[in-house]
This record gives C-alpha cells, sequence and structure tokens, in this order.
C-alpha cells in the first residue's frame, strides 16, 4: 500500500481514530473499575467498622470491652494488612492481634475516613474510622478498621491487563475491517484501472462492465472521452487522406507535363526534379502525420506474425524474377501497440530494401524483449559501412541510383518508429550483408473469454 494511495489515507485515519478512541475508552474503563473497586473496599471497611462498634460494650467498672462480633481471621494474623483499633482522647486502648506491638497512626482523630496510612516498614493500608459514644459511657471512642492497599491494586492490575487484551482485540479487529471495508470499497476504482490498462494495451477500446452509482459518472465521462478521441482521429485521418489526393492530382498533371517530349529543356528538368522531390516530401509528411493520428488512438494493437506473412508472400511475388528466398521465424501472440497499417509500413521498407540488396536469402524475425517487440531482418547483400549506415536515414538520400526506390523508406521507418517511442537500428549480418533492427512497443495478448 502506497503511502501517497487513497486506500493509505482511509486506512491510515481509521487506524489513527481507533487507536485514539480505544485508547481513551481503556483510560475511562480503567478509571470507572478503579474507582468502583475503591468505593467496594471502602463498604467493606465500612461494614467491618460498623460491626466492631456493633461489638463494643463499656462496663460496669466504665471500662471498654470488645465481643466477638468479627469474624474476620486476618484480624488474627500479624502484619496481615487488616488491622482494627480503638482510641479514646488519651490513647488507643484495644487492638488487633494483626497488628502485634504497632499502632495504626499516633493520632486517628487527624485523619480522614478512606485516608492512605502506611505503618512502620508494613504495607500501604486504607483506614475507615468511626467517631461513636458508646452507651453507659460519656467518652469520645474513635473506631478505626483499616484493609490493605495492594488487594485493591492486584485487582485494578488484573482488570487493566484484561481490558489491555480486550481493548486490542477490538482494536485489531477493527482495524481488519476498516483494511476489508477500504479493499471493498475501493474495488471499483481498481476495475477502472484494469480497464484503463485494458483500453491502452489495446484488450478493449471502451470501459465496460456495472460500477456503483457514485463512479458510474466518471466510467461514462471517461467512455465519452475514448470516443470523442476515436472521432477526432478519425476526421485527422480524413483529412489526410482528402490532402494526399488533392496534392496528388495536381503533381502528377505536372509530372506529365515535364515528361511530355515537347516540353524537353532546363524547364522540364527542373519541373521533374522539383515534382520528384514535392512526392516525397508529401509522401514524408503525410506518413507522419497519419502515424501521429493512428498513435493517439488508445487500445490500438496489431498481431505480428499475420502481418510478416502477409509481406512475405507479396514480395516474394514482386521479387520472383530474382529467386530472393525469404524466411520468417516470427512466434505466435506477439502484439504490437500500434496499428497495422503502420507496421507493414516499417516492415513493409525493411524487408523490400532487403531484397532489393540481397543476393539470394532475406530473413525476418520478431521475438519480445522486456516489453517490447524485436524485429531483426537480415540480407545477404553487399551490407553497409558506419558512414553509410548514418546517411541511409536521411530523408531522400540514395545509397545506388541503380537500385528503384524515392529515399524516403529508411526516413520513414526511423520517423515512424519514433513516434510509437521505438527505434531502427542498422548492423552487420549474420548472413554477411545488412542487418536492420527494428524495436517498437509490445500489447499484451487479448484477454481469453
Amino acid at each position: 500500500m502506497k503511502i501517497k494511495s487513497l486506500a493509505f489515507r482511509l486506512v491510515a485515519g481509521a487506524v489513527l481514530w481507533t487507536v485514539a478512541a480505544v485508547v481513551a475508552g481503556g483510560i475511562l474503563l480503567s478509571a470507572v473499575f478503579r474507582s468502583y473497586i475503591e468505593r467496594a473496599f471502602d463498604a467493606q471497611l465500612s461494614v467491618l467498622a460498623d460491626a466492631l462498634v456493633a461489638a463494643s460494650t463499656v462496663g460496669a467498672d466504665g471500662e471498654l470491652q470488645m465481643g466477638h462480633g468479627l469474624n474476620e481471621p486476618r484480624f488474627d494474623q500479624p502484619y496481615s494488612g487488616w488491622y482494627w483499633e480503638v482510641m479514646d482522647d488519651h490513647g488507643p486502648l484495644l487492638r488487633s492481634r494483626s497488628l502485634w506491638d504497632q499502632v495504626l497512626s499516633p493520632d486517628l482523630r487527624l485523619l480522614g475516613g478512606g485516608r492512605l496510612q502506611q505503618l512502620e516498614g508494613g504495607k500501604p493500608l486504607r483506614i475507615v474510622k468511626r467517631d461513636v459514644t458508646l452507651p453507659g459511657s460519656d467518652k469520645n471512642y474513635i473506631f478505626a478498621v483499616s484493609g490493605d492497599r495492594a488487594e485493591v491494586e492486584r485487582e485494578i492490575q488484573t482488570f487493566n491487563v484484561t481490558l489491555a487484551w480486550a481493548l486490542g482485540a477490538l482494536a485489531a479487529g477493527l482495524v481488519i475491517a476498516v483494511l476489508i471495508q477500504v479493499q471493498y470499497g475501493l474495488q471499483p476504482l481498481r476495475r477502472i484501472r484494469a480497464a484503463l490498462a485494458d483500453v491502452s494495451s489495446g484488450r478493449a477500446d471502451r470501459l465496460a462492465g456495472d460500477y456503483p452509482v457514485e463512479v458510474a459518472p466518471l466510467v461514462s465521462e471517461i467512455n465519452t472521452l475514448l470516443d470523442n478521441n476515436a472521432a477526432v482521429v478519425e476526421r485527422a485521418r480524413t483529412h489526410v487522406g482528402n490532402l494526399a489526393h488533392s496534392l496528388k492530382t495536381p503533381l502528377s498533371v505536372l509530372a506529365n507535363a515535364g515528361d511530355d517530349p515537347k516540353s524537353e529543356g532546363p524547364l522540364a528538368e527542373t519541373v521533374r526534379r522539383q515534382v520528384a522531390n514535392m512526392r516525397r516530401q508529401v509522401d514524408h509528411y503525410l506518413a507522419r502525420a497519419r502515424t501521429a493520428a493512428a498513435g493517439a488512438i488508445l487500445g490500438a494493437r496489431t498481431e505480428v506474425a499475420p502481418v510478416i506473412e502477409d509481406l512475405t508472400r507479396t514480395l516474394t511475388r514482386i521479387h520472383a524474377e530474382r529467386n530472393i528466398e525469404i524466411s520468417q521465424n516470427a512466434k505466435a501472440g506477439i502484439y504490437f501497440r500500434g496499428e497495422r497499417h503502420d507496421l507493414e509500413e516499417m516492415l513493409g521498407n525493411l524487408m523490400d530494401n532487403a531484397c532489393k540488396w540481397a543476393a539470394s536469402k532475406v530473413r525476418v524475425s520478431a521475438a519480445p524483449v522486456k516489453g517490447r517487440i524485436r524485429i531483426i531482418v537480415d540480407d545477404d547483400g553487399p551490407g553497409l559501412g558506419a558512414q553509410e549506415r548514418e546517411t541511409a536515414f536521411r530523408r531522400g538520400k540514395r545509397l545506388d541510383e541503380e537500385v528503384p526506390g524515392s529515399g524516403l523508406g529508411l526516413s520513414i521507418v526511423k520517423d515512424v518508429a519514433e513516434l510509437y517511442g521505438g527505434r531502427v537500428s542498422l548492423a552487420d549480418s549474420e548472413l554477411g550483408g545488412l542487418r536492420a533492427v527494428l524495436e517498437i512497443p509490445a500489447a499484451e495478448a487479448a484477454a481469453a473469454g
């Protein structure tokens, strides 16, 4: 999940909110439980203090006497943390056996009910006291009962651990639920991305399928944009074709006039030369315009092997008198991300040049290489030197005037390939002649079904 993705933002926001809510809820629950436990503990001490008062009487001699009203064995265990003590204005009168040789406080009158107290070297205590005047006496007695504070803390700690595990599990469950919700909620956007990838790679020409009402307008707008783009490109193609026809007719008239025997002379030669130059320029720029328009179409794709097979049959017939053997090795299922006409334009020029210069053999192979298609055209002709290979790509440049052609073939191949983000290069062939290497973008094969 990428940091800048929408899914990360949704999950991160939900996680932060969940953690904050769980932590705040845990603190609140812990505080409520602590308050409850402390009140329950104080209530228990209060009950014991009331029982202690109820078990106390004043004898005929005015001395305080203690009955057996407290049934708490911890009061008999030395330093158990559970103590009781009774005192008057002169000091302690009675105390539990658990206190042994100590007192709860030098002066219980200074302690408030529920206040913490710690004996010397002992445990932290919570004390509840009663100021009582017993029947048969006019003295004011202070009854105090204490309990071990550690018991409260142990219960609170146990609760907090359990609460932490429970809230941790709850938070993990909420985060997992958020992840599932985000994954499910963003699924339509992933489907749109996959559909756009299909359009870009040529497997589809529009976004198909049913989408939620929230994203359906987006899909509709994208399809409208794709349709408008295709319509604009088609109009551009039509204009290019019309321009080609409108230019070729007057050029043909001028060419015929220049070839007329009655028009021999410097002017006729100039007309023929300029008409040939104009034809080359028109063919060159019309090819560029047509390719640029085709490249703007999303979803264009062409299988390479059938194009090579068709060109092989055609060129074999054209060069039949020279007995040129054209062999091919193109894997099936390789698709060019572009239009068939442009692939035919590039391969046709490369293969035709090879046939023109070959002594007897031309070999064509095509294979995928790292997301691209590499097409190699070899011949057993005379080949070209390094300087001649560079010159061969110049527009209108012919290396041998005796070989028919306009000098635009390799230039057009180079321009068309570059418009598609590809390239063409020349090298020495294993057959002894020239090798032309064409690299063009590949499209994925259409999905089955």
